[in-house]
């Protein structure tokens, strides 16, 4: 069997082993999905073919593997003000909501990836600041989180090469809200950065820690997720909404058949859900 090659058993192991360690469902037949992320960590750990490196991963207590392949399998491409929608009804209509708000204004944006939802978000917010200075006197701070500590790593960097940033974002973002560094990217400005932090949650476990917020941004993530896994996250997710809070799920998702926490709102365009008294 060539190098690269994943065989029937050593992939359903690997779907096995994934699903418990995150709850990402491959289902049947996604051996090129396997390779084409797994395929590069074979020289980093030095390792002769793909069948080892899994039966390594499953069988063994290498942490750094672990990691490794976690990060491969979880790492999504994103872009800046991915869908719109959810960002100009954040600017034009759902921040209005939160005004004079006495204590921190707070934001959830779950498995961000390399950090590009939730300094959109900031932005947005800032952008809503320049036409209502001073409405949000207790502040604002906006939580990333992701299984993937590379991925925290890159966000808590906050600099993008041309290719990311050519993704989603405008001249005129990039003039606001962006500086150049000496090595050729691009680096968010102190105004947007100081209003997100990141930590690193998987969504399988408990994330009471984090506390109460008023809006959650969980986008394109629940399509990975089984049914009973995706309504214990929504579950978890109501917990720790305030009164009122609100919840954006990804423009392809639906939460039908999975939760009664919430109620459908329907914009134009998008749509958002509100946790129910």
């Amino acid at each position: 069997m060539p190098d690269k090659e994943i065989g029937i058993q050593d992939y359903a192991m690997f779907r096995d082993y994934l699903e418990r360690q995150c709850g990402i469902v491959l289902g049947d037949n996604k051996q090129y999905l396997v390779r084409s992320r797994l395929s590069p960590l074979l020289r980093r750990f030095n390792v002769a073919n793909l069948p080892q490196l899994i039966g390594n991963v499953v069988n063994g207590r290498d942490r750094t593997l672990r990691e490794a392949v976690i990060d491969a399998m979880t790492t999504n491409e994103t872009l800046w003000f991915r869908d719109t929608y959810p960002f100009e009804l954040l600017k034009n209509e759902l921040l209005q909501k939160f005004k004079g708000k006495a204590g921190p204004l707070r934001i959830w944006s779950a498995a961000c990836s390399s950090g590009q939802e939730p300094y959109s978000i900031a932005m947005s917010i800032l952008e809503f600041l320049q036409r209502s200075p001073g409405a949000f006197p207790g502040g604002v701070q906006i939580v990333g989180t992701d299984i993937s500590s590379d991925m925290l790593n890159r966000c808590k960097t906050a600099e993008y090469d041309n290719l990311s940033l050519s993704r989603g974002l405008s001249d005129e973002r990039k003039r606001q809200f962006f500086e150049p560094t000496a090595n050729g990217t691009m680096r968010l400005r102190p105004q947007v950065t100081n209003m997100v932090s990141f930590r690193p949650i998987n969504l399988l476990e408990s994330y009471s820690s984090l506390g109460k917020f008023d809006i959650v941004f969980c986008r394109n993530v629940l399509i990975y997720f089984s049914a009973q896994i995706k309504t214990q996250i929504l579950q978890q997710i109501a917990a720790g909404l305030n009164k009122e809070g609100i919840l954006f799920l990804g423009a392809s998702e639906s939460m039908s058949g999975l939760s009664d926490a919430f109620s459908m709102v329907r914009c134009n365009p998008g749509l958002y859900y509100l946790k129910k008294q």
